[in-house]
Protein backbone atom coordinates (compact mmCIF):
# COMPACT_ATOMS: atom_id res chain seq x y z
CA UNK A 1 0.00 0.00 0.00
CA UNK A 2 1.74 3.46 -1.20
CA UNK A 3 1.69 6.45 1.51
CA UNK A 4 0.21 9.18 0.50
CA UNK A 5 0.81 12.88 1.62
CA UNK A 6 -0.75 15.18 3.63
CA UNK A 7 -1.92 17.30 1.49
CA UNK A 8 -3.83 14.89 -1.13
CA UNK A 9 -6.71 13.96 0.96
CA UNK A 10 -7.10 17.56 3.21
CA UNK A 11 -10.65 19.17 2.67
CA UNK A 12 -11.96 23.10 2.83
CA UNK A 13 -15.69 22.99 3.82
CA UNK A 14 -17.81 26.35 3.90
CA UNK A 15 -21.10 26.91 5.35
CA UNK A 16 -23.41 30.15 5.98
CA UNK A 17 -24.95 30.25 9.57
CA UNK A 18 -28.64 30.52 9.05
CA UNK A 19 -30.95 30.97 11.61
CA UNK A 20 -32.10 26.98 12.42
CA UNK A 21 -28.35 27.00 12.83
CA UNK A 22 -28.16 29.09 15.88
CA UNK A 23 -28.88 29.43 19.21
CA UNK A 24 -31.00 32.11 21.40
CA UNK A 25 -28.03 34.59 21.68
CA UNK A 26 -27.45 34.24 17.73
CA UNK A 27 -24.76 31.93 17.64
CA UNK A 28 -23.89 29.06 15.80
CA UNK A 29 -25.25 25.63 18.04
CA UNK A 30 -22.15 23.51 18.92
CA UNK A 31 -23.85 20.69 18.01
CA UNK A 32 -24.23 22.02 14.11
CA UNK A 33 -20.53 23.14 13.73
CA UNK A 34 -19.72 19.77 15.23
CA UNK A 35 -22.22 18.14 12.83
CA UNK A 36 -20.39 20.08 9.94
CA UNK A 37 -16.30 19.25 11.27
CA UNK A 38 -17.55 15.48 11.14
CA UNK A 39 -18.51 15.78 7.77
CA UNK A 40 -15.08 17.62 6.55
CA UNK A 41 -13.21 14.63 8.71
CA UNK A 42 -15.18 12.05 6.96
CA UNK A 43 -14.53 13.28 3.47
CA UNK A 44 -10.32 13.94 4.63
CA UNK A 45 -10.95 10.16 5.43
CA UNK A 46 -11.95 8.62 2.41
CA UNK A 47 -9.83 10.77 0.19
CA UNK A 48 -7.10 9.56 2.18
CA UNK A 49 -8.17 6.05 2.07
CA UNK A 50 -10.32 5.04 -0.90
CA UNK A 51 -12.71 3.22 1.30
CA UNK A 52 -16.02 3.58 3.64
CA UNK A 53 -15.15 5.12 7.12
CA UNK A 54 -16.30 6.12 10.56
CA UNK A 55 -15.77 8.50 13.35
CA UNK A 56 -14.21 6.45 16.01
CA UNK A 57 -13.25 9.13 18.37
CA UNK A 58 -13.59 12.87 18.87
CA UNK A 59 -11.54 14.73 21.45
CA UNK A 60 -9.75 18.19 22.18
CA UNK A 61 -12.98 20.23 21.09
CA UNK A 62 -12.38 23.68 21.68
CA UNK A 63 -14.51 26.27 21.59
CA UNK A 64 -12.80 29.64 21.40
CA UNK A 65 -15.14 32.21 19.68
CA UNK A 66 -18.58 32.05 18.89
CA UNK A 67 -19.92 32.43 15.08
CA UNK A 68 -22.71 34.73 14.43
CA UNK A 69 -25.39 34.32 12.41
CA UNK A 70 -24.73 34.98 8.95
CA UNK A 71 -21.04 34.63 9.35
CA UNK A 72 -19.63 31.83 6.74
CA UNK A 73 -18.07 28.82 8.77
CA UNK A 74 -14.76 27.93 7.20
CA UNK A 75 -13.46 24.37 8.14
CA UNK A 76 -10.13 22.76 7.08
CA UNK A 77 -9.74 19.00 7.70
CA UNK A 78 -6.44 17.11 7.24
CA UNK A 79 -5.02 13.62 7.98
CA UNK A 80 -1.86 14.31 10.28
CA UNK A 81 -1.11 10.65 10.95
CA UNK A 82 -2.61 6.91 10.12
CA UNK A 83 -1.71 4.23 11.96
CA UNK A 84 -2.99 0.31 11.53
CA UNK A 85 -6.83 1.44 10.67
CA UNK A 86 -6.94 4.09 11.89
CA UNK A 87 -6.24 7.81 10.71
CA UNK A 88 -6.09 11.21 13.00
CA UNK A 89 -8.17 14.21 11.31
CA UNK A 90 -7.10 17.32 12.52
CA UNK A 91 -9.50 20.44 12.10
CA UNK A 92 -9.46 24.05 12.52
CA UNK A 93 -13.04 26.47 11.93
CA UNK A 94 -12.69 30.23 11.45
CA UNK A 95 -15.52 32.65 11.06
CA UNK A 96 -15.58 34.86 8.28
CA UNK A 97 -17.51 38.10 8.51
CA UNK A 98 -18.13 39.15 5.07
CA UNK A 99 -19.71 42.27 6.00
CA UNK A 100 -16.96 43.56 8.00
CA UNK A 101 -14.45 41.41 6.01
CA UNK A 102 -12.63 40.12 8.83
CA UNK A 103 -12.13 36.36 9.67
CA UNK A 104 -11.33 34.80 13.49
CA UNK A 105 -10.51 31.79 14.81
CA UNK A 106 -13.30 29.77 16.50
CA UNK A 107 -12.65 26.31 17.10
CA UNK A 108 -9.67 23.47 16.76
CA UNK A 109 -10.00 19.65 17.30
CA UNK A 110 -8.98 16.13 16.24
CA UNK A 111 -11.12 13.60 14.78
CA UNK A 112 -10.08 9.97 14.65
CA UNK A 113 -11.85 7.89 11.61
CA UNK A 114 -11.65 3.47 11.09
CA UNK A 115 -11.42 2.50 7.34
CA UNK A 116 -13.84 -0.53 6.64
CA UNK A 117 -13.78 -3.42 4.26
CA UNK A 118 -16.70 -4.56 2.28
CA UNK A 119 -17.79 -6.85 5.18
CA UNK A 120 -17.56 -3.69 7.10
CA UNK A 121 -14.86 -4.82 9.40
CA UNK A 122 -11.51 -2.29 10.00
CA UNK A 123 -9.01 -2.64 7.11
CA UNK A 124 -5.43 -0.86 6.31
CA UNK A 125 -4.78 2.56 5.66
CA UNK A 126 -2.37 4.21 3.71
CA UNK A 127 0.88 5.65 5.72
CA UNK A 128 0.97 9.58 5.70
CA UNK A 129 4.57 11.63 4.28
CA UNK A 130 4.29 15.18 6.19
CA UNK A 131 5.80 18.18 4.39
CA UNK A 132 5.37 21.15 6.04
CA UNK A 133 6.75 22.12 8.88
CA UNK A 134 3.01 22.37 10.59
CA UNK A 135 2.07 18.73 9.15
CA UNK A 136 5.74 17.29 11.19
CA UNK A 137 4.66 18.54 13.95
CA UNK A 138 1.03 17.40 14.14
CA UNK A 139 2.51 13.87 12.71
CA UNK A 140 5.01 13.75 15.82
CA UNK A 141 2.48 14.43 17.88
CA UNK A 142 -0.20 12.11 16.72
CA UNK A 143 1.39 9.03 18.66
CA UNK A 144 1.09 10.75 21.90
CA UNK A 145 -2.60 11.98 21.38
CA UNK A 146 -3.65 8.33 20.35
CA UNK A 147 -2.36 7.05 23.42
CA UNK A 148 -3.90 9.36 25.23
CA UNK A 149 -7.26 8.45 23.62
CA UNK A 150 -6.60 4.78 24.28
CA UNK A 151 -6.05 5.48 27.48
CA UNK A 152 -9.35 7.41 28.40
CA UNK A 153 -11.16 4.94 26.01
CA UNK A 154 -10.08 2.23 28.71
CA UNK A 155 -7.94 -0.16 25.48
CA UNK A 156 -5.05 1.14 27.04
CA UNK A 157 -2.82 0.65 29.82
CA UNK A 158 -0.86 3.60 30.97
CA UNK A 159 2.18 1.38 31.71
CA UNK A 160 2.30 0.72 27.70
CA UNK A 161 1.68 4.50 26.50
CA UNK A 162 5.57 4.22 25.41
CA UNK A 163 5.27 7.29 23.98
CA UNK A 164 3.88 10.08 26.73
CA UNK A 165 6.38 7.88 29.43
CA UNK A 166 9.38 9.38 26.96
CA UNK A 167 7.50 12.91 28.24
CA UNK A 168 8.06 12.66 32.06
CA UNK A 169 11.14 10.48 32.19
CA UNK A 170 15.32 11.29 31.24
Amino acid sequence: MDSKNACESSTVMNEIVLPNDTNVFGNLMGGRLMYWMDIAAGITAVKHCNAPCMTASVDNLSFKNPIKLGNVVRIEAKITRAFNTSMEIHLKVWGEDNLHQYRYESNEAYFTFVALDPNNKPRPVPAVIPETEEEKLLFEGALRRRQVRLILGGKMKPDDASELKALFSN
